[in-house]
């Protein structure tokens, strides 16, 4: 089979399309996005900087997206692209799966950062907690690749039109029931902007100045573990480490956190990391791109008087 030079770009009724197009970006090719799922979603990947938009229609009552892989599978294997992309969700990894058999090919998952290196696809993830970096190669064919959800897509951009290509599911799996799970209602993985706090608090109620200045920014507030599995000050969903939330915001503020790898490696993909510690020795400050040595109920009160004065 003759792959040609396009990378696809699976959605499957998830807004979560800017990490992968800008994974597919880093290619040079062509960036064809696959949407499966509400027409809202297809509206938004229209507007996320790829170069066509290919939806599937809205779901019959009562169908999963995952009934549409075979579909899905079918119009990628004809079209046969060099990178296919997708969110490591569970329909994700569905859709993914479908691609890869159809195709004869592996689905390289937990992956990091994709590159080209001459006529190879190569990809990066990291191994044994984090201490190590495994690098794949990918030689002719269709590399299957499943990326950590990133962000929502960036409605800014002008708007590519939409080739509507009504499917049918391939199977008959329909949902019987849905069940809400009670929990804290936080995406740490589609923020932009994330507050954290560690250790170097003192009491619970002093989350209040953690608050004001994610309130003062527009960020969500994370911890690390302690906080969450320790002290439980934080919803365990708002834990960010090696065992907990793995993400990647324009902006990562990590307030009292030393910085040891088991949380670091939670925030690889942050574009930029600013760390207040009072311990000028901690790890973190080796790893941030602006420091802060200082007590955090003195530097965090002031940085929200700042902002909140700059307003």
């Amino acid at each position: 089979m003759n792959v040609t030079s396009q990378s696809w770009v699976v959605l499957a009724d998830d807004p979560a399309v800017s990490a992968l197009v800008e994974a597919a970006r880093v290619l040079g090719t062509e960036v064809v996005a696959l949407v499966v799922g509400r027409r809202e979603i297809a509206e938004q990947t229209a507007r996320a900087g790829v170069d066509q938009v290919v939806w599937l229609g809205e779901p019959t009552d009562g169908t999963p997206v995952e009934a549409y892989a075979g579909e899905v599978a079918r119009i990628i294997a004809d079209a046969a692209p060099r990178v296919v992309l997708g969110a490591a969700t569970p329909a994700g990894r569905v859709m993914l799966g479908a691609v890869a058999a159809r195709l004869h090919a592996p689905v390289l998952a937990g992956i990091g950062s994709v590159e080209l290196a001459g006529d190879q696809v190569v990809v990066s993830r990291t191994v044994l907690g984090g201490i190590a970096e495994h690098r794949t190669a990918v030689s002719g064919g269709t590399a299957v690749l499943a990326l950590a959800p990133g962000a929502p897509a960036d409605a800014a951009g002008v708007p590519v039109a939409i080739e509507e290509v009504p499917a049918t599911p391939t199977t008959s799996a329909t949902i019987t029931d849905v069940r809400v799970k009670e929990q804290a209602k936080v995406d740490l993985g589609a923020a932009r902007t994330v507050v954290a706090i560690g250790r170097g608090l003192k009491t619970r109620e002093d989350l209040a100045l953690v608050n004001d200045l994610a309130e003062a920014i527009g960020g969500e507030v994370a911890c690390s573990r302690p906080l969450a599995e320790g002290v439980d000050w934080v919803a365990k969903e708002r834990y960010v480490g090696i065992s907990g939330q793995h993400i990647a915001p324009d902006l990562y503020v990590a307030i009292g956190i030393s910085g040891q790898l088991q949380h670091m490696v939670g925030v690889r993909g942050a574009k930029v990391v600013v760390a207040i510690n009072s311990d000028k020795a901690a790890p973190i400050f080796a790893q941030c791109d602006y420091g802060i040595v200082g007590d955090l109920y003195q530097v965090v009160p002031a940085l929200t008087a700042a902002l909140g004065a700059g307003a």
